[in-house]
């Protein structure tokens, strides 16, 4: 029996079409949809025990896979199978993530699972940007509790228009790259990289992002009407006391705004509040400590939440006693790693990154292999995030998504400054060794110097800043912060990230917390991040103000040379062997690529002394040699033969000529010796190809003065008469023959 199925389609404008449908897959999931456009298809489930798990928080897993047969494809590698996650895939998770988790209800801790997966590719659609409608579309149809439907959409910009959802081609000419996740009241989430734009431009963006969403939304309601929506389950709450909560307000309030507004460290202001909540949980007994012990910490959070927040908004003051625009100290050090191609060190306030740059061929390219894309990354950038940074001890289990998350925005920062003819493979690598409020904008800072000491002749510097809101809706109260803590990014109503030059916007991640955030306060935020990051790259710019010449000396250097791709096979020479030894004599890194629009060959060349590089580049060039008829040049002999001797020609190298002995001198040779010896130099003229021979020829005599009284041999007589004189008595004598053999046979028969 074939199932009821139930769509809703959604127009995206220029023929394009979205369309959510459930009811044919995955019926024992609590809710599943098939989003689909064009050929893409992605399938989202989702579950949530009925359960609640004995955690304080909602255990939520957003999982996100890209399969490989949607393409088409075989996984890589030596297993045939899909193992861990991609960066990709991780940073997709992320995204929807972001704006999935604040809407479950503060009390709901049953573990829940988001799962979705490519299951049909489409070139032509990104499937990212579906990603985070499939899972909303997806709960609508459960009865999990949720606030309120929310989609994701990617928005580009190519001359001046807005793209919802653009294409790999699209997006390669936009000049804006961001996601924009939002319910159709607020929107919750930003990430992306941009061209230099200003903050107008950035809220322009997200407006018309967020118009595409509000039809989104209203889409999955009519769906989950139509499929007729679940009654949303019960669940048990969270235990809950307001006498309780009020007495440890009154206790604790007055204590924390005291400590905050003293404007201590880290170490100490967290001492100090650990001996306030320990205060008041002394005053509570043993049995009332086991019996609300949770509760008791849970509700002194929510005073020093409370009392932090008021001391800001009523004070203008900060944690560390810092006003809302101010920064926090900045020193700056470059060149710090000897053995390094670059290195820098920032350190803002208790935050500190050490970046470092190596460079290398295309062979070092980071290969990106996704069934929704193939290619590599010349410029890419890792990040670390020790557990000793923040004072603690736990075990490290491979890359963390926050450490996949945070790289890739100081990436996005960043390389949009990589000039496009640089010839290196480019990795940067931060090391986060303190930290107290954003990481990541410390290492776009490093990163920025690390390049610039390096050499790489960056288009312009970089700063980041992370900035934070807190509001009160009932006052109209709000306070933009510069440069936020790690406290107040937990005790804030947005964080958000950005990252620019002097002229604009690269980058930026934002996560906002309060619903109908308004534009003006935005852009108000905005430029104020503007002013600090200005702030920040004045101190970047007094510590190295333009990127150096060179690369260090120990640094490899890169040439590259074009040629054409007759010549690669001969440079790589049977089986490698002319390339691998040229690579040992000359002690460089060799690398050969094909540029399928020009048909040539691009030939990449490292090495750390310049003398191999020029030796490299002298072979190429006399593999490339090529003589003007006409011209002289001069050679040197490497042969003796009996019939000539073999030169080379002295500005190509290895590029050898006969010359006959015919061409040694004007008067009869008889041995080559008489003339040149091995080792001798001189000149000779090229002639070109011999009509005759079929093989090029080169003239020592012909640029010799003709001895005296010299006299040129005459040519040989070949003319016609002659011939036919020989063919005529040639046909007589075969006539003559003919006339003996008549006679015999007559002869025989008398």
């Amino acid at each position: 029996m074939i199932p009821k199925t139930y769509k809703e389609v959604i127009d995206l404008g220029d023929g394009r079409e979205i369309s959510i449908e459930t009811g044919k897959l995955a019926k024992q999931a609590h809710g599943s949809v098939v989003v689909q456009s064009g050929k893409c298809m992605l399938l989202c489930t989702v579950v949530s025990n009925y359960k609640q798990a004995d955690v304080d928080f909602l255990p939520l897993t957003v999982d996100y896979r890209e399969k490989f047969a949607a393409a088409g494809r075989y996984p890589g590698g030596f297993f045939k199978r899909e193992a861990r996650p991609s960066d990709g895939e991780v940073l997709t998770m992320r995204l929807v993530d972001r704006v999935l988790r604040p809407l479950f209800p503060k009390d709901y801790h049953s573990e829940t699972q988001v799962m979705i997966q490519l299951m049909s590719h489409d070139p032509e659609v990104m499937p990212d940007a579906m990603a985070g409608l499939a899972a909303s579309a997806a709960i609508q149809l459960s009865d999990i509790p949720f606030e309120t439907p929310i989609s994701e959409v990617r928005v580009g910009r190519i001359n001046g228009e807005f793209i919802i959802n653009p294409t790999l081609a699209q997006l390669a000419e936009s000049d804006i790259d961001m996601m924009i996740g939002a319910s159709a009241d607020s929107v919750m989430m930003v990430e992306g990289e941009m061209d230099e734009i200003s903050e107008e431009e950035m809220t322009e963006a997200i407006k018309a992002a967020h118009e595409a969403i509000k039809v989104q939304c209203e889409a999955q309601t009519k769906l989950a009407e139509a499929f007729g929506k679940k009654e949303t389950r019960e669940y048990e709450p969270e235990r809950a006391d307001e006498d309780l909560a009020k007495k440890i307000h009154d206790m604790a309030y007055d204590k924390v705004y005291a400590v905050a507004k003293a404007g201590s460290s880290k170490h100490e202001r967290g001492a100090a509040f650990a001996e306030i909540k320990e205060e008041i949980i002394a005053s509570f007994s043993e049995e009332e400590v086991e019996d609300f012990g949770d509760l008791i910490s849970k509700y002194y959070s929510k005073a020093e939440k409370a009392a932090v927040r008021d001391l800001t908004l009523n004070e203008g003051l900060r944690l560390d006693g810092r006003k809302t625009t101010e920064i926090r100290p900045i020193w700056c050090e470059v060149d710090y790693l000897p053995s390094t191609h670059g290195s820098s060190i920032f350190t803002r306030g208790e935050t500190q990154a050490l970046a470092t740059v190596t460079l290398g061929t295309s062979r070092e390219a980071n290969q990106i292999d996704m069934p929704s894309f193939e290619g590599e990354e010349r410029f890419y950038l890792h990040y670390n995030f020790p557990p000793f940074s923040t004072g603690e001890a736990r075990p490290i289990r491979g890359t963390s998504r926050r450490e996949v998350g945070h790289g890739n925005l100081a990436q996005r920062a960043l390389k949009g400054m990589v000039p496009e003819d640089c010839p290196y493979t480019v990795r940067v690598v931060s090391e986060v060794l303190e930290s107290n409020g954003s990481s990541s904008m410390a290492t776009v800072c490093a990163g920025t110097m690390a390049l610039m000491d390096a050499g790489v002749q960056l288009k312009k510097p970089v700063s980041g800043i992370a900035m934070g809101l807190i509001t009160d809706t009932e006052s109209g109260k709000y306070a933009v912060l510069s440069d936020i803590l790690g406290d107040e990014d937990h005790l804030g109503d947005m964080d958000f990230k950005v990252t620019g030059t002097a002229d604009g916007i690269t980058a930026c991640q934002m996560d906002i917390k309060v619903k109908g955030l308004s534009y003006e306060i935005l852009v108000n935020a905005l430029k104020q991040a503007r002013d600090g990051r200005l702030h920040i790259l004045g101190k970047l710019t007094d510590t190295i103000s333009t990127p150096n010449d060179d690369v260090k000396g120990h640094a490899p250097k890169m040439v590259t040379r074009r040629i054409p791709n007759e010549f690669i096979g001969a440079l790589i020479g049977p089986g490698g062997k002319n390339i691998q030894e040229l690579q040992k004599e000359t002690e460089t890194t060799i690398v050969i690529n094909e540029d399928p629009v020009t048909e040539e060959g691009i030939v990449e060349i490292l090495g750390v002394g310049s003398e191999g590089i020029d030796a490299v580049l002298a072979r190429i060039d006399a593999m490339l040699f090529k003589p003007e008829v006409g011209s002289i040049y001069e050679v040197k002999v490497i042969k003796m033969l009996d019939f000539g001797a073999v030169v080379e020609y002295t500005e190509a190298p290895g590029n050898e000529v006969l010359l006959h002995v015919s061409e040694l001198a004007w008067e009869r040779t008889e041995n080559v010796s008489d003339v040149v010896n091995m080792g001798d130099v001189f000149d000779v003229k090229y002639f070109g190809i011999d009509s005759r021979t079929r093989k090029e020829k080169v003239s020592r005599k012909a640029i010799l003065p003709k001895p005296e009284g010299w006299e040129d041999r005459p040519k040989r007589d070949n003319n016609k008469g002659n011939r036919d004189n020989r063919g005529r008595d040639n046909r007589n004598r075969g006539n003559n023959r003919r006339d003996d053999r008549n006679r015999k046979d007559n002869n025989k028969e008398d």
